[in-house]
Order: structure tokens, then C-alpha cells, then sequence
């Protein structure tokens, strides 16, 4: 079993800051910093460099949390194989999922809530950021699996199809733009408001423009906002076009708060997918996670 010191100077290497790690571990800084010290003492070398406000690893520092994430991965797979042959065997199992900003707002939070009903003793944490944010922290191990937009796509991954989600093009009820139909040569001239780059849904969009000769440096861009969250609440505000995940204005839709602005010749529907480092696939923990998340949603559905 990894030991504490081990844990904590490989939360400092994944995040190179002490103060960083202080804050996920809920420790001190110098109570961090003497538990580096006493493994760098132990192994008789150093483990990081200091450069003014900035740390990094050494070759023995790499070398170390390299190994630490096979013994991670090797201690998970014990405890999910002594699970299989011990029901009484529960340790406290630790889940982390990044997923893209549509994910972690509208679809994840209930199926979470069913999952952990059902496996108690695993603990989750959520990274909520965009698409490529996903797949980075995915990379670095920062993260056991992730759900994204899959229209950019990194060879060293394994892309699983988990829903269709449709993007529409809305604006505010008070909008000039409310109950029109706009075809391509308009757009240019409409003021728009867009995610920041990076968002999987600016993807699909950039995309599917594309494909019908529009680029995005011929349109009227006013603003780029970060989350969903963000660019709803502006186009709630605003007069311009947004384009939104359904899944995120059910409720404004409803109550008339916001309206569908029909663009000709242009659907946008994208496919989220589970990422998984490949050779991981078989990882039972995040199989099990996958498996009852795609079957929450197709009974729901």
C-alpha cells in the first residue's frame, strides 16, 4: 500500500506547487514540505528543484512518481481483484472523472447521485473544464477517465460513444432575432456571442460552419465566455446569438426565455465519449463506471 509520504509527493509532483497541493490535501505547506524532506532523506537524494516561486522534478524526482503511478495502478488492481473474491474486502476507493462543461452540469450530477448509492465505499472527484483541458489531465494521469466532445482526437486515447447531444442556435425573447430564420449569408452580419477555444462545442460549431463555407473570423464575434454557465446567462442578458447545448436551456426554453433561431442548412448535433489512457481499458473500477452510466441513460432515455 502507497504510504502517506508517497501520496502527498506525488500530489505535489502532478501539480509542481506546494501551496497547490496544500489546498487538495487540506495540509500545511510545512507539514508538506517534512514529509518531502523525510523521502528525500530516505532515498538520499533530491526530489525537486526550486526556482524562485516555481518548482520541478529531478531525474530522480521523474523516475519516482513514475514508478508511484504503476504501484497506483498495481495496488487498484489488487483491491479489485481481492473485491471479486472477498465481498467484505471494501477499502475506500478513489474515482476521478474529468468531463466537458455540458457533462458535468446537466448529465453527470444524477447518475453520480445513483452511483454512489450503489458503490459506497468509492469516493469521486469531478474536473469540470473544456474538452481539451480533458484530454490533457487525462494524459498527464491526472485523471482515471474522462467524458468529452471527440471531434479532436489523440492516438494515445480510446474514444467510447457515450450520448448525442444537439447545439442550437438561441437567442434572448427580447432579441430583434427572436422569430426569424437566418440562412449562412447572414451570419456575418448577426453579433455573436461564443465559448472560449478549446470548448468542444466551439469545435463542432468551427466544424460545421465550415463545411458550409462560413469561417469564424468572417462572423461578428462580440464576446467569448468559458462554461456554458457563462455564455447562457449573456445571451439571457444580451440581444446577440448564442449557440447552446440543448441539454443546458431545457428550463429557459420553457419558459419562453430564450428561443430556437432557425439557421438553414445547419444541424449541430456532437457525440460525447469516455476517454481512457489505452492500455487501461481493462481498469474494473472505471469499466463498472462506464457501464452504469451508459445504462442509467438508456433506461432514462
Amino acid at each position: 500500500m502507497l504510504s502517506s509520504r508517497h501520496l502527498i509527493f506525488m500530489e505535489v509532483a502532478r501539480l509542481l506547487s506546494f501551496t497547490k497541493a496544500s489546498q487538495t490535501l487540506f495540509l500545511s505547506q510545512s507539514a508538506i514540505s517534512k514529509h518531502i524532506k523525510s523521502l528525500e532523506y530516505f532515498y538520499k537524494t533530491g526530489l525537486f528543484e526550486r526556482h524562485g516561486n516555481h518548482i520541478s522534478l529531478t531525474k530522480s524526482g521523474r523516475m519516482l512518481y513514475g514508478k508511484l503511478l504503476e504501484a497506483g495502478q498495481l495496488q487498484e488492481e489488487l483491491h479489485q481483484e481481492l473485491q471479486q473474491i472477498n465481498d467484505k474486502f471494501l477499502p475506500l476507493t478513489k474515482l476521478a472523472i474529468g468531463a466537458s462543461t455540458t457533462i458535468s452540469l446537466y448529465v453527470l450530477p444524477p447518475v453520480l447521485s445513483a452511483y454512489l448509492q450503489q458503490y459506497t465505499s468509492i469516493q469521486i472527484n469531478v474536473l469540470n473544464r473544456n474538452s481539451d483541458t480533458i484530454q490533457n489531465a487525462l494524459l498527464e494521469h491526472e485523471i482515471d477517465v474522462g467524458i468529452v466532445e471527440g471531434l479532436t482526437r489523440v492516438n494515445t486515447l480510446t474514444y467510447t460513444p457515450f450520448m448525442t447531444d444537439d447545439v442550437l442556435a438561441v437567442c434572448s425573447a427580447k432579441s430583434p432575432l427572436s422569430g426569424q430564420t437566418l440562412t449562412m449569408s447572414d451570419l456575418p452580419s448577426v453579433p455573436l456571442a461564443i465559448r472560449e477555444n478549446g470548448s468542444g462545442t466551439l469545435a463542432i460549431i468551427e466544424d460545421e460552419l465550415g463545411k458550409n463555407g462560413v469561417s469564424l473570423s468572417s462572423l461578428r464575434i462580440l464576446i467569448r465566455l468559458g462554461g456554458t454557465e457563462a455564455l447562457k446567462n449573456f445571451a439571457l442578458a444580451d440581444t446577440c446569438l448564442a449557440f447552446l447545448p440543448k441539454r443546458a436551456i431545457i428550463k429557459e426554453l420553457a419558459a419562453g426565455e430564450l428561443v430556437v433561431v432557425p439557421i438553414q442548412k445547419l444541424t449541430l448535433q456532437r457525440t460525447f465519449y469516455f476517454i481512457q489512457r489505452k492500455g487501461t481499458e481493462s481498469n474494473r473500477l472505471v469499466s463498472t463506471f462506464i457501464h452504469f452510466t451508459k445504462r442509467h441513460y438508456s433506461l432514462k432515455e
